[in-house]
């Protein structure tokens, strides 16, 4: 974006804030952009037309203890800019967050002190909902096979301390043993982060966490404690200067702000023993079974940004609607979309899933967001098995087509590339990934196909049963090859010429 773009006031629709909650009825795990910009969006709503029961306690139990005192200094009130395009924006303020904690490690290394508090909110009664946003390393499970990584050190250190805990998990685990030690009923834990089944996911974590502590608790947790799914859809850019400064054009001196996208989704399995907001007066969908949103979600629109944050930044490219104006990436993304994506998906007959590609395309070319592609492509080895290998072991298994997964295998080359860390000027970038010292072990083979070879098997990201076929892993090994000669451009213009 040009200085005089980004200086361009558009029209803006002030939107102020209803009541403030009376007191805090759901504890939110992962104070960030998302939180701000999505669920306490919807229960600011909530909490307007009255019901002031369901304030939140928002906690971040990583390393960003700024945001906490800010909004803190800040009578724990907010902006939140939603861009219809660059022309069109609603400014709304927020008081939903009632109350801000921080339990994790800052960056100069000081301890937050705000763990006692954190477990006493969550002993409280008055706690009937927990939500999280920790991302998918937050659960600390196996990418491909969903078990507790029980090594990781964090995980380790909350098994030897339950009393202590630093995790996710460990925090939800500490918390349900009180509440049951005290004969209070169970709050219900509502996973939003983009993984398939992200309730049982979090169950599975939670309930093998307690099983190292005591086994009757785990039991208790796994029969008492509901953990319902969750689909959520909001294009929430990270705040930089930039987004800072656009906030200024609009009058909006707000250092607690955030950016997002007009369009808010949010589908939920309706399970809730302990109550919970009206949300669907907010717009959020109530529904028996999310699976089949989540599903389509996670391999449509997260699979497809994935191609993007993969493939633009060697290509040159910045941001998503860069990306998604360039005509070879949008040939790449409707091929995975429509062919490689869609057939995989069960849904109902009032979703139309070529109308869904097509919105897809339209929210990602808002280039009023600046939605950047490094951001998007932060730990790939925990998401490419929900957004792309599930779905692919399932189309290799219902076609016999050789191409079945072009665009599949071409994604997967091109994170393979991604992960060297230098772009092809020779430009260095960081790895944000879990696994970063391991995938960079990789690129210490001296041919392409023994990078690739090496990529693959890591079982904790692909599964044997895929990476045994040859549809797959030949062809993976051939796209990197092309990458690495080529470049990225030429790669996929001779890639895509050939389907």
């Amino acid at each position: 974006m040009s200085s005089s773009d980004s200086h361009d006031a558009p029209e803006v629709v002030r939107i102020p804030s209803g009541h403030a909650p009376e007191r805090i009825g759901i504890v939110h795990l992962g104070l960030g952009a998302f939180h701000r910009a999505h669920q306490a969006q919807v229960v600011e709503q909530c909490i307007a037309r009255g019901e002031r029961e369901w304030g939140i306690c928002s906690v971040n139990i990583r390393g960003n203890r700024v945001l906490v005192e800010t909004l803190r200094d800040q009578g724990f009130r907010y902006h939140l800019a939603e861009y219809t395009d660059r022309a069109h924006v609603a400014l709304r303020e927020i008081r939903a967050i009632s109350e801000t904690l921080f339990t994790g490690i800052d960056q100069q290394g000081q301890q937050g002190e705000d763990l006692p508090a954190l477990l006493d909110r969550l002993s409280n009664s008055d706690t009937r909902i927990v939500t999280l946003t920790v991302t998918e390393k937050g659960y600390y499970l196996s990418p491909s096979e969903g078990a507790l990584l029980s090594e990781e050190p964090a995980i380790a250190a909350d098994i030897a301390h339950p009393e202590a805990p630093r995790t996710a998990p460990g925090i939800l685990v500490e918390a349900l043993a009180r509440r049951r030690q005290a004969g209070i009923p169970p709050f219900t834990v509502l996973c939003c982060d983009n993984m398939p089944d992200n309730g049982e996911r979090t169950r599975r974590a939670v309930v093998a966490l307690a099983e190292r502590r005591d086994t009757e608790l785990a039991e208790w947790i796994d029969t008492q404690v509901a953990f319902p799914s969750s689909m959520v859809d909001r294009i929430v850019p990270a705040m930089d200067d930039e987004a800072f400064e656009r906030l200024q054009v609009l009058g909006c001196d707000d250092p607690a702000a955030v950016v997002s996208e007009a369009f808010l989704q949010w589908v939920i399995e309706d399970h809730f023993p302990q109550g919970r907001p009206d949300w669907g007066q907010a717009g959020v969908e109530m529904v028996e079974d999310v699976a089949p949103f989540e599903t389509m979600k996670l391999r449509m629109l997260n699979g497809a940004h994935s191609l993007l944050a993969y493939t633009g930044p060697l290509m040159g490219l910045e941001t998503v609607a860069q990306a998604v104006a360039d005509p070879l990436l949008q040939k790449l993304l409707r091929r995975y979309m429509l062919e490689e994506a869609a057939p995989t998906l069960s849904m109902p007959a009032s979703v139309s899933l070529e109308g869904y590609a097509d919105a897809l395309m339209t929210r990602f070319g808002n280039d009023s967001l600046r939605h950047r592609l490094h951001q998007i492509a932060m730990d790939g080895s925990q998401k490419l098995p929900q957004r792309w290998l599930r779905g692919g072991e399932q189309r290799l298994a219902d076609s016999q087509d050789e191409q079945a997964l072009a665009a599949t295998v071409f994604g997967v080359a091109a994170w393979i590339r991604y992960t060297r860390g230098v772009d092809e000027q020779g430009h260095a970038y960081p790895v944000s990934d879990p696994m970063a010292d391991q995938l960079a072990q990789c690129h210490g083979h001296e041919r392409s196909a023994d990078r690739a070879a090496a990529a693959m098997a890591i079982e904790a990201i692909f599964a044997p049963t895929l990476v045994s076929a040859p549809r797959f892993n030949d062809q993976v090994r051939q796209a990197l090859e092309s990458i690495e000669r080529l470049g990225m451009r030429a790669a996929l213009e001779q890639h895509l010429a050939g389907l």
